[in-house]
């Protein structure tokens, strides 16, 4: 935002910000109108609005119901959305407990972690287990870096499910994963 918004334009635009993303956080609202934190907190109370933890686990729930695959309890990450047999998204926050202590560098299962079990969650199929895995890490994750994981299922033959997971920090991808998955009934 190059311009100062008036209260009512700021809050018109925080909504459609919030409906676009449900997931950016009173820090990314902050800087992106260029307002303190306290005003985007008093915006959001305003505008009842509840916090991103909330907002997350409202997201959730709805989503978690409809996973057949997996238990909700298993998958790596909050799982933000899902369409069985098409796609889905989950949030990883990372901490230093995820890293190496020397280097504050997340450890690479747990990105793996967050891919696969996205990529099983999406599978319409009561059982599905890994069967290849292709991935690759792109670029060195911090602790404290927030993992947002999209999985699409792109292409089902017989009970092979191949499903890309492609996981970001921000805008900047950071692993690419491959699965082909198989579904056991």
């Amino acid at each position: 935002m190059s311009k100062k918004l008036s209260k009512r334009e700021r809050q018109k635009e925080l909504i459609e910000r919030l409906k676009g993303d449900p997931f950016l956080t009173d820090e990314e609202l902050m800087q992106l109108f260029n307002v303190s934190i306290q005003t985007i907190r008093l915006d959001r109370l305003e505008l009842r609005i509840p916090e991103l933890r909330e907002r997350i686990k409202s997201v959730a729930e709805q989503s978690y119901s409809k996973v057949r695959s997996i238990g909700g309890t298993e998958i790596v990450g909050e799982l933000v959305d899902i369409n069985l047999g098409k796609n889905g998204i989950t949030i990883l926050e990372t901490d230093e407990n995820m890293a190496f202590k020397k280097t504050n560098l997340v450890r690479g299962h747990h990105i793996f972690a967050q891919a696969e079990s996205l990529a099983i969650a999406v599978i319409d199929a009561d059982v599905a287990l890994t069967g290849v895995a292709n991935i690759k890490y792109k670029t060195p994750v911090k602790a404290g870096e927030k993992l947002i994981a999209k999985a699409e299922v792109v292409r089902k033959r017989g009970n092979k499910y191949f499903v890309h997971v492609f996981t970001y920090t921000g805008q900047e991808q950071v692993f690419r994963g491959k699965f082909i998955l198989v579904s056991i009934e």
